[in-house]
């Protein structure tokens, strides 16, 4: 175990031996089976940053050959406070522990502060929520996020409050080991009414705005969609959409390019306001004003890195969709 004892301001001090089985390992990977709470890339970042020795020695070096007997000394500088300012945003928590915490987000709110959109973000809102419960992603006091929704999408999105917890959603998220459906509703009604799209998905050729199934290059995607309400004749339908991978905008992408694009879709739906005409008159009223796509994370499901408690979530539709689909 290692001898964390020095402690000031959060500063940490782990003094750790080498013993014989760890001859000649990489300094990197001895930090990592040491000292399991912070991430390899972060131990790499700190050992550049001059805040490692070996013997009293400072070593820049994370691939170092190490030695039985000799002493790894390691400073962990208190995570610095974020860029982004805390703002006194209301959330809707739907779960949260000491490691982690599940948002359902509302439809409008970016997810990370950007030009044009610094502030007001979901990050800003959590930074304020969590406070001192960030104990820091990167040695950065900030929320750990793993995976985004569209600004206009709403729904459910999980967020590290650990760096542990971090570590551990990524490989999730990356040997797809998280359930996720997400309800939309699209123009038409697909056929067969339940598939799998596969296609990759890069930039569009023809609007570098847009993604799009690119014929050669991408990213592999899939996505397995089924109908589960067919409205007004078949203008429209209400699909459950079930991700195997996560890319930028798939559900949006792959619907679109079978022919059955999101209502309200601003960027991927353009083409399909004409079959406005043949929804009832309500409906049509209501997508005079509806400025988003019809999209919405629904579950959300997975093994808590760290517990190892089967965790499980299902949201609401928001007001917004609940009315478009009564009008239908």
């Amino acid at each position: 175990m290692p001898d964390s004892g020095n402690k000031s301001n959060d500063t940490q001090i782990y003094n750790l031996i080498v013993i014989d089985a760890e001859k000649k390992q990489r300094l990197d990977r001895f930090l990592v089976q040491h000292l399991p709470d912070l991430s390899r890339s972060r131990l790499q970042a700190l050992i550049i940053e001059k805040c490692l020795t070996i013997d009293k020695a400072v070593i820049e070096t994370p691939n170092y050959r190490l030695k039985p007997g000799q002493q790894v000394s390691l400073t962990v500088p208190s995570a610095v406070d974020p860029e982004p300012i805390a703002q006194d945003i209301p959330l809707d928590i739907v779960y949260e522990d000491p490691y982690l915490l599940i948002v359902n987000k509302p439809s409008g709110m970016v997810v990370h502060p950007a030009p044009g959109n610094s502030d007001g973000t979901l990050v800003n809102a959590l930074l304020y929520h969590c406070g001192d419960d960030f104990k820091g992603i990167g040695g950065v006091k900030r929320p750990g996020i793993v995976h985004r929704i569209d600004k206009d999408t709403s729904g459910l999105m999980v967020v590290a409050k650990t760096d542990e917890c971090h570590q551990g959603l990524v490989k999730l998220f990356a040997t797809h080991d998280i359930e996720r459906s997400y309800n939309a509703i699209v123009w038409g009604f697909p056929k067969p009414s339940a598939s799998q799209i596969q296609g990759n998905i890069g930039r569009s050729p023809k609007n570098r705005k847009k993604m799009a199934v690119v014929p050669a290059g991408g990213k592999r995607a899939v996505t397995h969609y089924k109908t589960l309400e067919i409205f007004s004749d078949g203008a429209a339908s209400l699909i459950e959409c079930r991700l195997e991978t996560g890319r930028t905008h798939q559900i949006r992408v792959h619907m679109t390019h079978i022919g059955h694009p999101l209502l309200g879709d601003p960027l991927y739906g353009s083409q399909s306001q004409g079959r406005i005409k043949n929804l009832p008159a309500e409906a049509q009223s209501l997508m005079k004003d509806f400025q988003r796509q019809a999209l919405h994370a629904k579950t959300l499901g997975f093994s808590h890195p760290i517990t190892r408690e089967n965790l499980s979530f299902s949201s609401e539709l928001s007001r917004d969709l609940k009315d478009l689909i009564i009008s239908l």
